[in-house]
């Protein structure tokens, strides 16, 4: 009896373990499910962006932490998410998404493939440019502007996000 109770608890443990596994959240779920990315889910709100980011994919997305929107000056951000800005929105958050899944292997792979660095295409057709700086991978902007990784690989069904402490911007 006592083992029986045993196999069944342990069948039940794997059983919810797996249904934990395969209940990963899409591209919007993880980063609503950071108290860090506030201001990035509010932004992707604005835009109309949430659909297209639950879609298929897989999408790469470089996303900046609310501290990262702070660094911006002073009413920029409360600016581009008025209703009239919403193209400008768009692009600036399309310009943090590469069409694939490209987890912290492939681009550090990519970046020794292009000795140094290697650009990669946006969603918007920018580009940014990714490289190593010590040991970390940092991403430099049409603009001149520089982010730095400070996480990777945060899984989702629809591609991969990586946190990064700058809003990158396009031409």
């Amino acid at each position: 009896m006592k083992s029986t109770f045993l196999k069944s608890v342990i069948v039940l443990v794997l059983a919810v373990a797996s249904i934990n596994a395969n209940a990963q959240g899409d591209i919007i779920s993880v980063a609503a499910g950071s108290k860090d990315h506030t201001t990035l889910v509010a932004a992707i709100k604005a835009a109309d962006l949430v659909i297209t980011l639950q879609g298929k994919g897989p999408f790469t997305v470089f996303a900046p932490t609310n501290a990262a929107f702070n660094k911006l000056p002073a009413g920029t951000v409360e600016n581009l998410l008025k209703p009239e800005n919403k193209a400008a929105l768009a692009s600036i958050l399309t310009y943090h998404v590469v069409a694939g899944k490209l987890d912290a292997e492939a681009v550090l792979a990519a970046i020794e493939k292009g000795n140094g660095k290697v650009v990669l295409t946006t969603v918007n057709g920018g580009k940014l440019t990714a490289s190593l700086s010590g040991k970390k991978v940092v991403l430099s902007d049409e603009k001149g502007g520089v982010a730095t990784v400070t996480a990777t690989d945060l899984e989702a069904s629809n591609g991969v996000v990586h946190v990064i402490d700058t809003v990158v911007m396009p031409k």
